[in-house]
């Protein structure tokens, strides 16, 4: 243990690795999170030695000292001031935004316990001298990496129909029994829980309800129909205890299994301290960490006959809590963030919104509904005189376009770019429908009814939506604009003509 040591802290100034232990000895984090940042302090113990000798201990430190490290990490390359060779990636690649934020999120914790304790005098706040930089801060933040639904699909037959055969197994016979594997293949596919969780379910966290009143599992009259399965999730990653409805298959599941599960000892619960009935053990042990890892995703993925991993990496025991968190929010009756974020166990409903990824599907049909292309672009009947097209008067001059406004028609070739179309002023372009004229052009056999799109200005659009008010101020201002034949409306001295039945909106699709 002593040449451990002795390695762990090879080429670190001795005042800086002695403060550096005496912290790690000191500090209430967990023992995982305190040897990842161990070794973080005996990089930055290495990087002192190599370009700032004269700074051996973190009583030396200024803020320009602080500067230099932040930006020493942020230009950092894999390899840089760490004992060993590196073991992942390729040795002077740009070291990941990840690594960079938890070695300043190391220095951070280390500095604000120091000063806290009174180890080190308070020369600067850690929190702004040893700040992320935000170019650095813009590419972390959690990545719930979604499984496809057809792939997740396949995923959910394979561990409904999981079988002995599926599953590996060594000289002595299979690892664990059957009923064992299925009910966690089952508990990782519906609970949304993380491994850890799982492993730490306790027997008979499983419970039966109908109408609010507790049955018993064996009650198969009722389970058929209207049974609510209740989970017992224990004391987890950022809560307490909650209870969760999951699905009756992962219920049934974990019952067959505790009707079969050899009697087991108590064991330890590192988390709570308690001493507890493990659900998933075996031998007088639970099962292995990697278990669901290792071993229930390449066999759900074998029977599938889905790759192992896709586009976002490789398929992971926490990427189901995604999926599911994501496919419950996408639903055709979505549960609401905060109802997801009880589900999920959250402490906050910012840690739900990075699960509850809005679908492309979702989102183009909420695209869809909100109408924007109907919003800004209209429709009108117009009606094409043919005859006049083939014979070639409308060559010269002859009107052969009719825009229907309902009380009559317009024969302006540039209907779409008349500023009065939506409140005609009765130009020469103009004819009634009750006249002669118009009666006789309706009589006509060869005429081809069409439609135009119009796009909208502000101001038609308002008149659109907002009604009378909109439209009286869209009169007045263009009581003063010449229409297509010359004179203004004032001129004219004709009310002008409003109506909105003939603007309808394009609709994408079949008509129901």
């Amino acid at each position: 243990m002593a040449e451990l040591r002795s390695q762990r802290w090879t080429d670190v100034p001795a005042p800086w690795a002695e403060m550096a232990s005496r912290w790690f000895d000191t500090s209430t984090l967990s023992r995982n999170v305190r040897l990842a940042y161990r070794q973080d302090l005996a990089r930055i113990g290495r990087w002192l030695a190599a370009e700032h000798p004269q700074i051996t201990e973190p009583a030396q430190w200024t803020r320009a000292t602080c500067a230099a490290w932040v930006a020493t990490v942020d230009r950092m390359r894999i390899g840089d001031y760490v004992e060993r060779s590196a073991a992942r990636g390729v040795f002077g690649d740009p070291m990941s935004p990840s690594t960079k934020g938890g070695a300043l999120t190391a220095s951070r914790a280390f500095f604000r316990d120091l000063q806290e304790w009174e180890w080190v005098p308070r020369r600067f706040d850690p929190g702004r001298a040893l700040e992320t930089p935000r170019s650095v801060r813009s590419l972390l933040g959690p990545n719930p990496r979604v499984i496809a639904d057809e792939v997740w699909a396949k995923l959910l037959w394979a561990g409904i129909n999981l079988t002995s055969e599926d599953l590996p197994t060594a000289s002595s016979g299979p690892r664990y029994p059957l009923e064992l594997s299925r009910a966690v293949a089952l508990t990782w596919l519906f609970s949304g829980q993380r491994s850890d969780e799982i492993r730490r379910l306790r027997t008979g966290c499983v419970r039966w309800q109908h109408d609010g009143t507790t049955v018993s599992p064996n009650a198969a009259d009722v389970l058929a129909r209207d049974a609510v399965c209740l989970l017992d999730v224990p004391t987890h990653k950022t809560g307490t205890s909650f209870t969760k409805p999951v699905d009756p298959l992962l219920g049934q599941a974990i019952e067959v299994w505790q009707a079969v599960r050899p009697e087991q000892p108590v064991m330890l619960d590192a988390k709570t301290s308690e001493r507890v009935e493990f659900l998933f053990a075996h031998r007088a042990k639970r099962v292995s960490k990697d278990y669901i890892n290792r071993t229930i995703i390449p066999a759900l993925c074998t029977k599938a006959g889905v790759p192992a991993s896709d586009v976002r990496g490789k398929i992971t025991s926490h990427r189901a809590r995604s999926t599911i968190a994501s496919q419950l929010y996408n639903a055709k009756e979505p549960m609401t963030l905060f109802e997801l974020q009880a589900w999920l166990g959250h402490r906050s409903p910012s840690s739900t919104q990075f699960y509850a990824k809005i679908s492309p599907k979702t989102l183009a049909k909420a695209y869809s509904e909100a109408g924007y292309f109907a919003r800004n672009v209209r429709t009108i009947e117009v009606l094409v005189d043919r005859d006049a097209v083939a014979s070639g008067a409308a060559a010269t001059g002859e009107p052969w376009q009719y825009y229907d406004l309902g009380h009559g028609w317009c024969t302006y070739s540039f209907f779409e770019q008349c500023q009065h179309r939506m409140a005609c002023a009765r130009c020469d372009f103009y004819t009634p429908k009750d006249s002669s004229k118009a009666q006789l052009l309706e009589a006509k056999e060869n005429l081809q009814h069409m439609l135009a799109s119009i796009p909208l200005t502000e101001d038609e659009r308002a008149a659109v939506d907002d009604g009378q008010t909109a439209i009286d101020a869209l009169l007045a201002r263009l009581a003063d604009i010449p229409t297509p034949a010359g004179p203004t409306p004032r001129e004219l001295g004709l009310p002008a003509s409003v109506t909105m039945l003939p603007i309808v909106e394009v609709r994408q699709g079949k008509q129901e």
